[in-house]
């Protein structure tokens, strides 16, 4: 259930007030009695402390470098190099796209490799010892050069035609750049998960059989022009859950995470598997307490939760919180790229940059975006979660009007339980960073209905 950034993200950027709160809620608080047991408890405390903390050390070097590349001149000298790479290849300072392409395949690179410790340490070291981690060192390495490379496919094409359309554009370039941004990110966003995201993850459609069916009527009920329902095999890498849907017009498609669905769960096979509950034929049942503890550890939804999560999802499309997200998406590009056309000019923030004798296309895009709208980019940032924070509000009602009340209270529970997340926080942080509803305010919402 996860649009823009999720809580989960929100928790990785740690705060000293969230930390402080990790470290002292050590007992599960009344509120909470009925729905988090202590041990699940101290278990998503403890992660979220090291992933704060992981945050914290991470976020700090990003800073530090980033200050040293401006301090020492670190654009411009990559500007140069690139302009001596280009020159070898028998191409002048008048090539400035190819010049750019350049420019941006090196930095690519560089922040992958400085990246790439951060990377492994939070999959191989948080991630695999609160037990999340699926992969293999082999199947990271992999899936890295896999990521970086389909990066470049996209990132080097799209570039190089923005670029040339700002050239050519005239006074009214900032036109054409928005509508060509607005046409690749539809064309994107259409073909991601039948052409993208399968290089990377396997999709296999939803077996026939009562879940599918159900899906299908639920989506029918409230006019979803739903074509296809798949199961992606998510707990190759993770065992975090999720759903979402894709598609434009006539012709949207479903996704469910195998981690999310109770009997597709390769966790929950491992897990009887270890605790010896084979099928017995002496026609004795196994002990409660293995069974419970079983029960207990079982990841994911039953088909019940499953619906009222997509119910939720489903609300989304319903209530028009995609298109809106869309359109707001689009009037800020706008203005960007408007503002972009205004300040271009300006050879002063090129000098700032260190850039004296030029004043590249790229790099004027690279100041402005990057540098010049950042305090604009916090304040939309923040109003952009508090209206998605709205948007769950509303699309948890919208699965109370379902029915899907009572399902959608335990499967919120199951889900927070599967992922580790923390339901205590600090209110000002969760309100900054927190684009989805702390879990109690959500069940709180729920709880009055729940019974629909």
């Amino acid at each position: 259930m996860s649009r823009q950034r999720s809580n989960r993200d929100a928790e990785a950027g740690g705060g000293r007030k969230s930390r402080r709160v990790y470290k002292t809620t050590t007992h599960v608080p009344l509120e909470l009695g009925q729905i988090m047991d202590s041990e699940t408890f101290e278990k998503s405390r403890l992660y979220q402390l090291d992933k704060s903390t992981f945050s914290f050390w991470s976020g700090l070097y990003s800073e530090v470098e980033g200050t040293l590349i401006l301090l020492f001149g670190g654009i411009p000298y990559l500007w140069r190099l690139s302009g001596r790479f280009c020159g070898y290849a028998g191409f002048g300072p008048e090539y400035e796209i190819t010049q750019s392409l350049v420019f941006l395949l090196l930095a690519t690179l560089f922040s992958a490799l400085t990246g790439l410790p951060w990377s492994l340490y939070n999959t191989f070291v948080i991630e695999e010892k609160h037990g999340f981690n699926q992969q293999t060192l082999g199947f990271f390495m992999k899936d890295a050069i896999k990521k970086f490379v389909v990066t470049q496919c996209i990132l080097l094409p799209v570039s190089s035609l923005l670029l040339y359309i700002i050239k050519i554009g005239g006074d009214y370039f900032f036109i054409y750049a928005w509508l060509f941004t607005l046409v690749v990110s539809l064309v994107l966003v259409t073909i991601y998960a039948d052409y993208i995201a399968p290089l990377f993850d396997k999709f296999t459609p939803l077996p026939e059989g009562k879940l599918k069916q159900e899906i299908e009527v639920m989506a029918k009920s409230i006019d979803f022009p739903l074509t296809k329902v798949y199961v992606v095999e998510g707990s190759k890498r993770s065992s975090h859950s999720n759903a979402y849907f894709y598609g434009f017009f006539k012709n949207k498609r479903i996704v469910l995470f195998d981690t999310l669905l109770e009997e597709y769960s390769v966790l929950n096979r491992d897990i009887q598997e270890e605790s010896g509950m084979e099928p017995r034929n002496d026609g004795e049942g196994d002990s409660e307490e293995i069974k419970a503890k079983v029960k207990n550890k079982k990841q994911g939804c039953k088909n019940e939760e499953v619906l009222a999560v997509l119910g939720h999802e489903l609300g989304h499309w319903k209530l028009g919180h995609t298109v809106k997200n869309i359109v707001i998406s689009q009037m800020n590009s706008f203005l960007c790229f408007f503002l972009f056309a205004v300040l271009i000019g300006r050879k002063e923030l090129f000098v700032a940059f260190g850039f004296n004798d030029s004043q590249p296309t790229l790099i004027g895009l690279l100041i402005i975006f990057q540098f010049i709208f950042s305090p604009y980019n916090e304040v939309l940032s923040f109003c952009l979660t508090v209206l998605s924070r709205r948007f769950e509000f509303q699309a948890d009602a919208f699965a109370k009007k379902l029915g899907k009340a009572k399902d959608l209270y335990s499967a919120l529970i199951k889900l927070n339980k599967d992922n580790l997340g923390f339901p205590v926080s600090d209110w000002l942080f969760s309100m900054w960073h927190y684009s989805h509803p702390p879990l109690l305010e959500r069940l709180q919402a729920l709880k009055n209905s729940k019974q629909d």
